[in-house]
């Protein structure tokens, strides 16, 4: 049983009566993998935005593994302090990691993020050494597209991720940097400039399923069902 455990903020969580990007990937291998596989992690819940708190179960269809480990308002510094018990509880083989938006706008900077981000790596290592990883650099939004100095450093982290992705995989633990699709536009696949609507939910779902087919023959090309 290979198991996935997807990683991320609101845009991987996702928030009461959506799919998810999550649902959306699961679809995908369950017809494109050829042998058993889960999503596993810490939490199911989506986040209630009436409630302003992770306890809706209402998914648009709810049948599917909803295991992750997401947040709404979470990013590399909070979850680096909860991924090794993480990986080690749910024996996650492959993370999908999708973080950094919440970190460069809030917390820490280019450089700090990244220094986040490799000791994310360390702690997933040192629960499961054979931990496959997979992370998406940060997609441009509403906030990137409007405020010149964040947008900047979204564009130092994500050449700083892809550099930490080159010296930190082995081959062992390998790390896979996902290549967004080049149509991703955030006017057109999200709801609000940032959370992915349905187009959004497809292309970043397929984002990650062809890195997967791509380097390691998971699954295959991506196609929306």
């Amino acid at each position: 049983m290979l198991r996935f455990m997807p990683v991320g903020d609101s845009m991987t969580i996702g928030s009461a009566g959506e799919h998810t990007w999550r649902y959306r990937l699961w679809r995908h291998l369950r017809g494109a993998y050829g042998g058993p596989f889960t999503f596993v992690g810490p939490r199911e819940t989506l986040y209630d935005k009436s409630a302003e708190a992770p306890v809706s179960y209402a998914y648009a269809d709810p049948d599917f593994p909803r295991g992750h480990l997401a947040g709404w308002g979470e990013g590399w510094h909070h979850l680096t302090p909860l991924i090794g018990e993480a990986v080690r509880t749910a024996r996650a083989d492959v993370l999908l990691v999708s973080l950094g938006l919440i970190d460069l706008g809030f917390y820490t900077n280019a450089e700090q993020t990244a220094d986040n981000v490799r000791a994310f790596v360390a702690d997933a290592r040192a629960a499961r050494p054979s931990v496959r990883m997979v992370v998406m650099p940060v997609l441009h939004n509403v906030r990137a597209d409007q405020d010149a100095p964040f947008a900047a450093q979204v564009a130092r982290f994500n050449d700083l991720l892809a550099k930490t992705v080159m010296d930190l995989g082995t081959d062992s633990s390998p790390l896979l940097l996902a290549d967004p699709s080049p149509t991703y536009d955030f006017r057109a696949d999200t709801y609000d400039g940032t959370h992915p609507n349905e187009a959004g939910e497809h292309k970043v779902a397929a984002a990650f399923a062809d890195a997967l087919w791509r380097a390691w023959g998971l699954g295959g090309p991506y196609a929306a069902a």
